[in-house]
């Protein structure tokens, strides 16, 4: 407990001092974290590979691609991010100057997740230094091989007093969840997500919460079978399905139901080959407790596909499960590994009923040539993302918010979307001390008189290409004088 009060306090200190502020010091620090993720890249790829047997080139596209890019992004695009942002303004304020300030919330707190140790550690980071806070970075103790590499990276190229990293399990995160924290990031279940808002709420601190979920994937019968199949294929079994937008499960109508699996078993071989154990670019579980979570969700179910185990390796086969009832295991957490069930619907309708009776999931995924249906998805279901024909690549792009909502999360991140979540968006006003006598109407003693001038300044929609400023800064002192 006195280690995490010592190394919070000595952020709020660097923090305090005032030198996170400064664009030109958050510029130099996003410039080390490159430097680091440039210089250190067979190390970061080294600890991947021990912790979810992340071949080099699936590594590098899932995790530092990822972050190479948003810092590219964030120090080229900070400087505009940062500046005042000026308001438009009422008749009352049109000679004062109202913008909205970004400043930074203070010390923040990164929470990672182990499915993707690095970039869910790296993103929401850069994110806060470049809103200019000071952060405690913990990253998953389940990934630990990562988890030692940024606790030995970071500090070699970052401020150390300003960005720290705690590595542990349960009790250090337990400890460090009782320090007082500006702002909160947290990735992982919603169990967990459950616990770091409640300690958050003793000090009213706001969070951000990426969770999971069951994210649906309905296929329309109009729709190309063969690349829905394929891009499914690769959004479910990449890093061996343990992707927190992975499509959980699928719905279709009846008819199509072997179709679909047929092509995921062709894609599978496309991608994998005959042996999927043997191939380079499929991953592991994690560790035997998930290895035996998933391995138990198959108990029961009619597998169309893989199936195959072996637990000293914690490897499972690319799984497809057919004719899934709504009530079984399967269909009741996040599967969060290579089993993909397809419960069947008839019609959209029915998959939207469906999807509404859940909670609601971080993503959802509609295949239809038909895209007024795919918009009616959107428009008559409630998800943290939706990506129509293909899946995953909502992630990608940096201008959309990444975030879920309900029971998959609260708050987004991502680009432009990070650096406003680490900042306060400060109302600022400034008035001079000149033109006192147009204030009257809001001043003691009132009368009927003062209520109509005020309702016709506030309540009145102008032209303003009929009326100009100085007609309106007359009627303005008109105003004051007929008050008087």
């Amino acid at each position: 407990m006195e280690r995490m009060q010592q190394i919070v306090g000595r952020a709020r200190a660097a923090f305090n001092s005032g030198r996170s502020r400064p664009l030109e010091f958050r510029i130099q620090q996003l410039k080390a974290l490159e430097r680091m993720v440039q210089e250190k890249e067979k190390e970061i790829l080294a600890a991947l590979k021990a912790d979810l047997n992340k071949c080099g080139h699936n590594a590098y596209s899932h995790e530092i691609l990822g972050v190479l890019g948003e810092l590219a992004l964030t120090m080229e695009k900070l400087p505009s991010w940062a500046a005042p942002q000026h308001v438009k303004k009422n008749l009352l304020t049109m000679r004062d100057e109202a913008f909205i300030n970004y400043e930074p919330l203070g010390v923040v707190l990164v929470i990672g997740a182990w499915n993707y140790p690095f970039v869910l550690v790296m993103q929401p980071l850069i994110g806060a230094i470049a809103a200019g806070n000071a952060v405690v970075v913990k990253p998953s103790e389940v990934s630990e091989n990562t988890a030692r590499v940024l606790a030995e990276l970071l500090p070699q190229y970052l401020d150390k007093e300003l960005y720290s990293v705690v590595t542990g399990g349960v009790p250090e995160t337990t400890d460090l969840l009782t320090q007082r924290f500006d702002h909160i990031l947290y990735t992982g279940s919603t169990a967990v997500g459950k616990i770091v808002m409640a300690a958050a709420a003793k000090h009213l601190t706001p969070v951000t919460l990426e969770l999971g979920g069951k994210s649906p994937c309905y296929i329309d019968r109009d729709c190309d079978l063969a690349v829905a199949c394929r891009r499914i294929t690769w959004g479910k079994y990449m890093n061996c399905g343990q992707t927190c937008i992975a499509p959980d499960y699928i719905l279709c109508h009846p008819s199509i139901q072997d179709k679909v699996v047929e092509n995921i078993k062709e894609t599978l071989k496309e991608f994998y080959g005959e042996d999927v154990k043997s191939s380079p670019d499929y991953e592991r579980i994690v560790n035997q407790r998930h290895f035996k979570r998933v391995k138990n969700l198959l108990e029961g179910q009619k597998v169309a596909l893989g199936g195959e185990t072996d637990e000293a390796s914690c490897f499972i086969a690319p799984t497809i499960l057919t004719d899934v009832s709504p009530e079984s295991k399967v269909m009741e957490e996040e599967i969060f590994g290579p089993v993909l069930p397809i419960v069947t619907v008839k019609s959209v309708e029915e998959a939207i009923d469906f999807i509404n009776r859940r909670e609601k999931p971080l993503a959802l995924y509609v295949f239809s040539n038909n895209k007024e249906l795919i918009k009616r998805v959107i428009s008559q279901t409630s998800s943290g993302g939706v990506t129509g024909n293909d899946v995953i690549m909502h992630f990608f792009l940096s201008t959309l918010p990444f975030g879920g909502v309900g029971h998959s999360g609260m708050g987004a991140y991502h680009g432009k979307h990070s650096f406003e979540t680490f900042s306060h968006r400060r109302a600022c006003l400034i008035k001079d001390l000149k033109m006192e006598s147009t204030n009257k109407m809001r001043y003691p003693p009132g009368s009927q008189k003062k209520v109509d001038w005020a309702k016709f300044f506030l309540l009145k929609r102008f032209n303003k290409a009929r009326i100009g400023l100085f007609v309106l800064a007359l009627l303005g002192v008109v105003a004051a004088v007929m008050i008087k």
